[in-house]
């Protein structure tokens, strides 16, 4: 059954701020739910128990996990049959193509006691504006990291062999397509395979290709090619027919950390820190490009330099890291206020109310 249950984030506290990928991820779908309501109105629980349900029905599940809680998620869609809920609260909120016909509102605010919050105003107020300044915060100390990452990167792209990249990549596009081509327009999608969260860095890379006959590992340095030869195997993907999903990184979302085409039972990612694995599988197979592309001796030679820089940005990730988990707390202090103030009786008559309209679809199915 695992392998009908995927993992991922459509969205990221990252160096560009909170960075949302809710419209390719939602794109297509027939019917989606978006949740309505404060933090502790139980969205994730309701999103979460249904989701279990489908599961135990044996139908493929997706989770969109929430970067800034490890123990909440962001939604669920059940790709087979085009159906989703999602929390679409700030700060991923949530644009309907088709309200009522496609998008749904449920307020979940329909289950608070209005009287009650209100005796909590000016403490829910700080709250907000205190856990907004920490996001702030993290944001802020993610770009001081991403500035000492570029400088980290600098060192390699200065001894980089960019035509051996370059003819690298072509050897892999060749080898995974082989010149074949699809007749059907692609289906893109982009999401993130991890995230900064209050935990540190957490990925999702062997849930999502555990059922992947072919996996490629890229070794590297910062600077050393990896997103770029990414972004050229997913164009020739999508240029030839064959359905690609694109993973973004989850520290800076205009880089790219893995590609799967599912159709070709391939999948090819940046396999360094944070997100670090090694083959164990016997198809796996390393694509290292310090060894191909940088110029030998690079980490020697400039090694006070890297060691320095690379400090640098530890340190700010850190930082950053630790203002995620400032927000938490404050979060976990307003989720405590409206939980008291909610009657969970009527949130559990939404979450049948929506179930069992689901559950109608993909029976009729």
């Amino acid at each position: 059954m695992s392998r009908l249950v995927r993992h991922y984030y459509a969205g990221g506290n990252t160096a560009k701020g909170f960075y949302s990928l809710y419209d390719s991820v939602l794109d297509g779908l027939n019917r989606l739910f978006i949740l309505k309501g404060g933090p502790g109105t139980g969205k994730s629980s309701l999103m979460k128990d249904i989701g279990k349900r489908f599961e135990e029905k044996e139908v493929e599940v997706e989770y969109l996990h929430c970067a800034s809680d490890n123990n909440s998620i962001d939604g669920v869609i059940l790709p087979r049959w085009g159906l989703g809920i999602v929390d679409g609260t700030a700060p991923h909120i949530i644009e309907p193509k088709a309200p009522g016909v496609i998008e749904e509102y449920v307020n979940l605010g329909a289950a608070w006691d209005s009287d009650e919050l209100a005796g909590h105003k000016e403490e829910i107020l700080e709250l907000n504006s205190c856990i907004s300044r920490k996001f702030q915060e993290a944001y802020a100390t993610f770009a001081e990291a991403l500035k000492a990452h570029d400088e980290i990167e600098e060192i390699y792209i200065s001894n980089m062999d960019f035509a051996e990249a370059d003819r690298l990549t072509e050897e892999l596009i060749a080898l995974f397509y082989n010149e074949t081509s699809l007749d059907k327009e692609a289906n893109v999608v982009h999401r993130f395979l991890g995230a900064a969260t209050p935990a540190g860095a957490v990925d999702h890379i062997q849930n999502l290709t555990e059922d992947i006959d072919k996996r490629y590992f890229i070794k590297g340095r910062a600077g050393s090619g990896k997103s770029t030869m990414l972004k050229k195997i997913a164009a020739a993907g999508e240029e030839k027919g064959f359905d690609v999903e694109i993973y973004h990184c989850g520290f800076d979302p205009n880089s790219l950390d893995m590609v799967i085409i599912r159709e070709l039972g391939i999948a090819i990612f940046d396999s360094t820190a944070p997100h670090e694995y090694f083959p164990d599988r016997n198809s796996d197979e390393i694509v290292d490009m310090y060894e191909r592309c940088i110029t030998t001796g690079t980490d020697e030679k400039f090694e006070e330099d890297i060691a320095r820089t690379t400090k640098g940005y530890k340190d700010k990730m850190k930082e950053a890291i630790s203002y995620l988990s400032e927000a938490k707390v404050l979060r976990e202090r307003l989720e405590a206020i409206y939980i008291d103030s909610m009657d969970f009786d009527k949130v559990n008559e939404i979450k049948e109310k929506i179930f069992n309209e689901l559950n109608d679809i993909v029976e009729s199915n």
